[in-house]
């Protein structure tokens, strides 16, 4: 997976701009940003614009009504609505964003969103928290898509009025048991142990066993104990230590096995094994 960062420094030296595309679906830009002096004048975004502040308070005027932003608030600005935003003390903020498809969230939410644009639920600022720390690693495309799946449901239930899906602290959510889920949950495992090294998103598996995606987690989660993405990882940390046992290089095996690189390889083998690869294809034998 390619990935770029465009960092753009300001000539103010205590601002900072961070922002990248990770190549993740339904997800158009990642955006973090430090700024004290730096106002943003009105604009409009095509996407859904999810943000969480690390530092500060930001003040915003929403289709001319005043809003802010803490870090106890996830906020979520709909497409196609001007808005601006400074900080809110002289100290300024830091941000975290995830600019969102709008097929994503739904373009029927955007009266909902103008409404409502702060959403003080700890659970989905856990959520966003951990997409921006998946969408670090875009490589790990399953786990950032999976997440971006469930804080898309999260905001969608919000906005909405309904009560979110079920949760199992802060991992991804489960909840799929029963017979259909047990059956949806070995179709995934099949296709995932038939072809472990090619990469396939979240999207085309669920529409493949006809069901949506957080569903397709959930009944995953729920039958097996481990989320798709971590049980994919697990399956080519198998294949490599048999590659390794077999003397190949370990840049060799990264790729055979559907790693991004070798440092892609060595972050996972550490920690599923305890060692990296190296130091394992030394010792065998």
């Amino acid at each position: 997976m390619v990935l770029y960062v465009l960092r753009v420094r300001s000539v103010r030296p205590h601002e900072r701009v961070v922002a990248w595309d990770p190549h993740v679906p339904g997800v158009r830009e990642v955006f973090h940003a430090r700024f004290v002096e730096h106002a943003y004048p009105p604009h409009a975004h095509q996407a859904w614009t999810v943000l969480i502040v690390d530092a500060g308070a930001i003040r915003y005027a929403l289709d001319r009504r005043s809003r802010g932003s803490d870090a106890a608030h996830v906020t979520v600005l709909p497409p196609h609505v001007t808005h601006d935003g400074r900080a809110a003390g002289s100290g300024g903020f830091a941000k975290r964003v995830v600019y969102l498809d709008e097929d994503v969230v739904g373009a029927h939410l955007i009266g909902r969103a103008v409404d409502q644009p702060a959403v003080g639920d700890e659970r989905l600022v856990r959520q966003v928290r951990a997409l921006h720390d998946a969408l670090r690693h875009p490589v790990d495309a399953l786990e950032a898509e999976t997440r971006v799946a469930f804080v898309a449901e999260h905001v969608t239930a919000q906005l909405a009025g309904a009560r979110p899906g079920p949760a199992r602290g802060d991992a991804v959510d489960d909840g799929g048991g029963g017979e259909r889920g047990a059956h949806v949950a070995g179709a995934l495992r099949d296709l995932l142990d038939a072809d472990p090294v090619t990469s396939r998103t979240l999207r085309s598996l669920a529409a493949e066993i006809d069901v949506s995606p957080t569903h397709l987690v959930r009944c995953f989660t729920a039958r097996f104990g481990v989320a798709p993405h971590a049980y994919l990882v697990g399956q080519r940390v198998d294949a490599a230590r048999r590659m390794l046992l077999d003397g190949r290089a370990p840049a060799e095996v990264a790729v055979a096995t559907g790693f991004h690189d070798q440092a892609h390889l060595t972050r996972h083998f550490r920690r599923h094994v305890g060692t990296t690869p190296g130091r394992y294809r030394r010792r065998a034998g």
